[in-house]
């Protein structure tokens, strides 16, 4: 009752869009999605990524078939587009194949097995869905709010000793092979995502059903709320408010100066500034940082290759959004706090809103509005005081991490002392 509930709301929600951005004269989720049914997909790394989530709960043999109808189908696309010098791009086979799982689930299974496969199908389409809602989202925020608070978090930043703008020197230094490595860990981040769900989800097909808690339902949380307070708190980063905007978009035109990397911003009194209607106001939180955080997360209970991956996603992608210019440092602090809060909330829910964890997620929801009002109505005055406030933002994000680290480790016990008699019984079966 509880997927079918959240199924319709998702339905909803993703029809609330696509009206929204048909007012502005472009296509939304829906539409983008459907198109790429037949024309050159987006992404295709992120097509066979959701159909990869999607083959969780087939057997073996099925996924041999399902891959290689993928492949072929990609095939007849690519000779196609090859005869009439179309765009390349390869996805459409995996899309296929997703939504055939769809009309198998439909036509050809029943009972808990039907239902078992549709959410199969329906995890692939999320992940896919959510990269469009996200699309529109960033759409939405460009056309409705033509001012931006880049100079408030520009000033705050100072009590941090302007990361951006250090990091971006660092980060051109390396050269291209630094850039193009950094550049493909940011667009992949999803590709990761679906690594670390794989290696949780690995026992559906077994066992016939999905975990309680995995890594999407973090992700697509993330990525429902995070754009909501794009819309109150709009900015769109140092490398358009300060510099010649991403891959040269022409950002200087309103820029206040062009001078990142190479110069921090001057302190002055902050004011909102008014910039154009193309450019995402896609930064507070960093929901790329909120992501790979929350990717960090569930790669801890994963083994050791698997630990080492998540750590360097975070790390490269933390270095990757403060030196392409497109976040300021407190941003990043933010999408941690903002990342754990929400982790701890639905693990939280999970567990009847048990004491412990409930106390963590109002902690952190404190804490997080708690940035917000600081950088917007005392920037100047952390700015002045570095000493004091650079170190006090630090602490504050390291009360959210280590309130979250106690209360896992307080709940990880319990967890396996439930598992225990199931290996006991697995080990004995005659005790059963």
């Amino acid at each position: 009752m509880l997927w079918a509930g959240a199924s319709v709301a998702a339905v909803g929600f993703f029809v609330a869009l696509e009206i929204a951005a048909r007012g502005y004269g472009l296509p939304g989720p829906i539409t983008n999605q459907a198109s790429e049914v037949i024309l050159a997909p987006k992404s295709g790394p992120l097509l066979y990524a959701s159909m990869a989530l999607t083959m969780v709960v087939l057997t073996w043999r099925e996924r041999f078939i399902a891959a290689g109808a993928a492949i072929g189908i990609d095939i007849v696309f690519f000779l196609v587009r090859w005869f009439l010098d179309a765009r390349m791009m390869f996805g459409n086979g995996a899309l296929w194949v997703i939504l055939g799982c769809a009309v198998i689930a439909v036509t050809r299974r029943t009972g808990r097995e039907r239902v078992l496969l549709l959410k199969g199908v329906g995890l692939g389409l999320l992940l896919v869905a959510g990269r469009k809602t996200g699309d529109a989202w960033l759409l939405i925020t460009s056309k409705t709010r033509p001012t931006v608070l880049d100079p408030y978090l520009a000033t705050a930043d100072h009590a941090l000793g302007n990361p951006s703008w250090l990091v971006g020197r660092m980060v051109r230094a390396t050269g291209p092979v630094g850039t193009h490595l950094l550049d493909w860990v940011y667009i992949q981040l999803a590709v990761a995502a679906v690594v670390v769900t794989l290696y949780q989800l690995r026992h559906v097909a077994a066992e016939r059903r999905f975990p309680r808690h995995h890594l999407v339902r973090t992700f697509l949380v993330i990525g429902l709320l995070g754009p909501s307070i794009y819309m109150i708190f709009p900015v769109v980063g140092p490398v358009f408010a300060y510099g010649t905007g991403a891959f040269g978009t022409g950002g200087e035109h309103w820029a206040l100066a062009n001078i990142w990397p190479d110069t921090p911003p001057p302190l002055t009194a902050p004011h909102p500034m008014v910039y154009d209607e193309i450019t995402p106001r896609n930064c507070m939180p960093s929901l790329h940082t909120a992501w790979a955080t929350a990717i960090f997360i569930h790669s801890r209970r994963g083994p050791r290759l698997l630990r080492y991956a998540g750590t360097f996603w975070l790390v490269a992608t933390l270095t990757a959004t403060l030196g392409f210019g497109y976040h300021y440092g407190v941003d990043l602090i933010a999408g941690v706090v903002f990342t754990i809060t929400i982790e701890a909330a639905l693990r939280t829910f999970d567990r009847g809103w048990d004491r412990a964890g409930t106390a963590l997620v109002v902690h952190g929801a404190t804490v997080f509005v708690g940035l917000l009002l600081a950088y917007r109505f005392l920037p100047v005055e952390m700015a002045r005081h570095p000493w004091v406030y650079g170190p006090l933002l630090l602490l504050v994000m390291a009360s959210v991490v280590y309130g979250y680290v106690r209360v896992d480790r307080r709940w990880a016990p319990k967890a396996a002392s439930t598992r225990q008699p199931e290996r006991r019984a697995e080990r004995h079966p005659e005790l059963v």
